[in-house]
């Protein structure tokens, strides 16, 4: 159900809010129109306005290229801006509460003149559609996850290649060690034969010398 701020109506208007969400109200220049729409959480809200410009000259109120509609929409208890926009005058917004509760749409005009009497009639349609997750917002999820994930791939193949060349490496290693183990393996049995071909002589050359002690 859609109200107005107690400070910005006539309660003609709030006969008329509470049986139709399309309405026309009347706006001055610096001044913003609020109303209060009380939703659920995660509820898409479409708004569809139509500003036209009173002129002296005609009488009438006719569309202008330079006027512009600024839409801001809080949420009253925790003060959080849901959306803050500036559209021409006519055109439409779309936002979707994030709290359950009563939710703030004001509008405004872009002129800022003080001394002007500039009148603006605005056509206002507000349509609360049902209770739904952002679709937007959950691309932007779901955006924001397949780059985390293609983030994590990305650290995976990395952690997977330097695990391959760790490996590779520890391979190398490996062969490097048993080929050089093998070496000092013959080395020491190169140096046992030579020890014992080595004592070998001498022993037949200590003997040969001996017998040649006897024989003398």
């Amino acid at each position: 159900m859609i109200s107005f701020r107690p400070s910005a109506v006539l309660l003609p208007f709030l006969l008329l809010i509470t049986t139709t969400n399309a309405l026309h109200f009347y706006l001055d220049v610096n001044e913003q129109r609020c109303f209060i729409e009380e939703l659920p959480t995660d509820t898409v809200v479409e708004g569809h306005y139509k500003a036209l410009e009173w002129t002296a000259d005609t009488q009438t109120y006719v569309e202008q290229p330079e006027l512009g509609i600024i839409v801001d929409v809080e949420e009253m208890e925790t003060g959080h801006v849901v959306t803050k926009s500036k559209g021409p005058s006519e055109g439409h917004f779309t936002f979707t509460s994030h709290e359950a509760g009563d939710h703030s749409i004001c509008l405004s005009t872009n002129y800022t003149t003080w001394w002007s009497s500039t009148h603006i009639k605005m056509y206002l349609d507000i349509v609360v559609g049902s209770t739904k997750p952002d679709l937007d917002a959950d691309r932007s999820h779901i955006s924001e996850l397949a780059g985390k994930i293609r983030d994590l791939n990305q650290r995976l193949e990395d952690i997977r290649r330097e695990q391959q060349y760790q490996r590779e490496r520890e391979s190398d290693f490996r062969d490097l060690s048993e080929a050089t183990n093998s070496k000092a393996v013959w080395y020491s049995i190169l140096q046992i034969v030579v020890l014992v071909l080595t004592c070998t002589w001498q022993l037949r050359h200590l003997k040969r010398f001996f017998e040649d002690r006897k024989m003398r």
